[in-house]
């Protein structure tokens, strides 16, 4: 974990609310894994957690919404301004020893956000993996950042709940009909609690191996706190509490109580 101050590279607006940040490193880039995440500095007391989207040589880029004081303060910053960031911090998602596999990433609404990331280390090291992606949002202005994606190797799926893009569905419904067609080994998702509890449900009954990112609310991000404590099943078939912040944010679905 690093602490540093950096130079805010640019700051556009992709959309209505969401925002691609994207900061020059000294240091945190080299050590910084996909589905990690970073508390950034804001006006308010506590830091903000969010994603990293993607590593660009030595610029790290985030991809948010503004949801409130501190994530609008974020999106007022510019060009040459400088941020002070803490991290890499959580667990990222499995992927080392990935290879020749059948890969599903199913994402919905800002859950997009880890997942360039994810796409790349997937195919890096001739893993000779195959990739196909389940992007859902609201609307065709949601999934805008879509356009900086690299998916020319990769089979996309895109919905949206109004239809405007894709098909007119979410991305669980998508998900299922996905699974009655083809057969994967590995599913990596994050997205809303309801949309990756649908999934996990099914990804247990279909006895694939699944990974989830969650996205919970965080205080402190460096387990100091219980303000992201969630339940876990441990090995007598209860349940033990765990820090989304440092045993997550990726947990093996099988494990996850939600």
């Amino acid at each position: 974990m690093f602490l540093e101050d950096c130079i805010i590279s640019d700051n556009i607006r992709i959309c209505d609310d969401k925002y691609l940040l994207r900061l020059k490193s000294k240091e945190s880039y080299k050590h910084s894994k996909a589905g990690q995440f970073f508390m950034l500095k804001s006006n308010t007391f506590l830091r903000r957690p969010i994603s990293l989207h993607y590593i660009d040589n030595d610029i790290l880029e985030f991809y948010y919404q503004v949801k409130g004081k501190g994530t609008e303060y974020l999106s007022k910053l510019k060009k040459d301004d400088i941020l002070n960031i803490q991290g890499p911090l959580g667990n990222g998602f499995p992927i080392d020893d990935v290879k020749n596999k059948k890969i599903l990433i199913t994402a919905g609404g800002m859950g997009i956000a880890p997942m360039k990331l994810l796409i790349e280390k997937l195919f890096n090291n001739d893993s000779n993996n195959s990739i196909a992606m389940i992007m859902g949002g609201a609307n065709e202005s949601a999934l805008k950042i879509i356009k900086r994606f690299d998916t020319s190797n990769i089979d996309l799926y895109i919905t949206t709940d109004d239809g405007s893009v894709g098909d007119k569905c979410n991305a669980v419904d998508k998900t299922k009909e996905l699974l009655k067609e083809k057969k994967f080994d590995i599913i990596y998702t994050c997205g809303p609690a309801v949309m990756m509890s649908a999934l996990i449900k099914i990804a247990n009954e279909k006895d694939i191996i699944c990974y989830a990112s969650l996205e919970e609310r965080m205080a402190c991000g460096v387990n100091a706190c219980l303000g992201c404590n969630i339940e876990i099943k441990d090995n007598t078939n209860g349940y033990i509490l765990k820090k989304v912040c440092h045993d997550g944010p990726v947990f093996d679905a099988k494990l996850l109580n939600i």
